[in-house]
């Protein structure tokens, strides 16, 4: 079943339950998958990949506003923000912990030959496409950082 598809049976479900919250968040997503599909060059459905960036995207939309409304002590808004991010979360793959992220790097490390902090843009290139929707790009950027380092 694709994302659309997942997507829509849950709407019909937070409709039928009354998850105004719920509802409010998948009709979001919804609205960024017709996006995505009727842009100029795109193929009829969209594929894991561009549905998974989607996500991503918009997870991390949702972290951001509600850390600045955190910061601006707008608790009502930040607590909104964080609800809609949990359940976009739902969609994403399992994030990995820090411990799994560094031992995935160090593999990806002694496959592409990296030997020091030069070689990042090598490591980040096949990092980034292995763990897109399991870990963020900073997160991963910071490990291999530390990691060529050493």
């Amino acid at each position: 079943m694709s994302l659309k598809e997942t997507i829509n049976a849950d709407i019909k479900d937070a409709m039928k339950n009354k998850r105004k919250e719920e509802l409010t968040t998948l009709r979001g997503i919804k609205s960024m998958i017709m996006l995505a599909e009727t842009e100029k060059g795109a193929g009829e459905a969209l594929s894991e990949d561009a549905e998974l960036k989607l996500l991503t995207k918009a997870a991390k939309q949702r972290k951001e506003a509600g850390d600045l409304y955190k910061q601006e002590n707008r608790a009502d808004l930040a607590e909104k923000e964080f609800a809609e991010l949990a359940i976009i979360q739902k969609y994403l793959p399992k994030q990995l912990t820090e411990e799994e992220l560094r031992d995935t790097l160090r593999t990806i490390i002694e496959q592409t030959g990296a030997a020091g902090p030069q070689d990042m843009g090598k490591v980040m290139g096949v990092a980034s496409k292995q763990l897109a929707g399991k870990a963020e790009g900073k997160a991963i950027s910071t490990a291999v950082k530390e990691l060529l380092a050493k």
